[in-house]
């Protein structure tokens, strides 16, 4: 893949997650829309299928040599690389299919491996995180316009309270060894949040840290992990604290901790 432009990237991306937040919550309105089940047994909608067309659709016009990884194209799962973008047009599909409103669009820019770059727009709570072309995390605040950025708000980590961690953890993927790992550390409050929001609420200040033990996708995460990395957050693999990295085969994540650093991270 050729260098890419950042700075277009970064505009880009702003442009097509809004466009893709506007076709999802056209069906979102709807009083009954169809859902399908794809191999995996996972649900999948025309809201998801119709945002990846806006989003693959643009990316490809505006960086034509650029590697392009989406998961409802199944064939890009088989391409093999270090540097690419990275989507997921409707990251919480079961929140959005029992309408709780945590569903973001996922767009990010992977670099020799790393997530650099990202946007996660959640179209239902009108909250907007991007990193600009340096890879600094901002949240923007809305109304959302095409054609011209809104204010913007540099985000940033807390400096979290080791007797008084903030945790965040998944709505609809929560299990015991979650919650064994959980009470591993002295927790202030307990947090919930569908899809990549919850990277978005430790990048905040919101949460502190995220446990994820349980089955992601390089899509799940990326633009995620990008916006945190970019408010100074880190997000290491469960297994040995090694930072969590991409183009794995299949484009699976093993297991994963997103924290604010700071926090003494207990073993597996």
């Amino acid at each position: 893949m050729s260098v890419i432009d950042k700075a277009l990237l970064c505009t880009e991306m702003r442009r097509l997650a809004l466009k893709a937040g506007r076709a999802i919550m056209e069906v979102y309105g709807q009083d009954d829309f169809e859902v399908k089940t794809k191999s995996d047994d996972s649900p999948v909608t025309i809201a998801d299928e119709t945002a990846d067309k806006i989003i693959y659709a643009g990316l490809s016009k505006a960086f034509p040599k650029a590697v392009i990884v989406t998961e409802e194209q199944s064939d890009t799962h088989k391409i093999q690389a270090d540097t690419f973008l990275i989507v997921d047009p409707l990251d919480g599909t079961k929140e959005f299919i029992h309408r709780r409103g945590d569903f973001t669009v996922n767009i990010a820019y992977v670099e020799n491996g790393m997530p650099v770059m990202g946007v996660v727009y959640a179209p239902a709570k009108d909250r907007l995180f991007i990193t600009n072309e340096q890879g600094k995390s901002f949240e923007e605040m809305g109304p959302f316009q095409d054609d011209m950025v809104g204010e913007r708000k540099a985000i940033a980590v807390n400096a979290p309270d080791q007797d008084g961690l903030i945790v965040v953890a998944s709505k609809s993927h929560r299990d015991q060894a979650t919650d064994d790992y959980i009470n591993k550390y002295n927790v202030a409050d307990m947090r919930s949040a569908g899809s990549s929001l919850k990277f978005c609420l430790v990048a905040t200040g919101e949460a502190d840290i995220y446990p994820r033990l349980g089955r992601t996708m390089e899509w799940d995460t990326a633009a995620g992990q990008a916006i945190l990395q970019g408010a100074g957050g880190k997000v290491v693999r469960f297994d040995n604290h090694e930072p969590l990295s991409y183009g794995k085969n299949i484009y699976e994540n093993p297991f994963f901790i997103a924290y604010a650093p700071g926090i003494d991270l207990r073993d597996a």
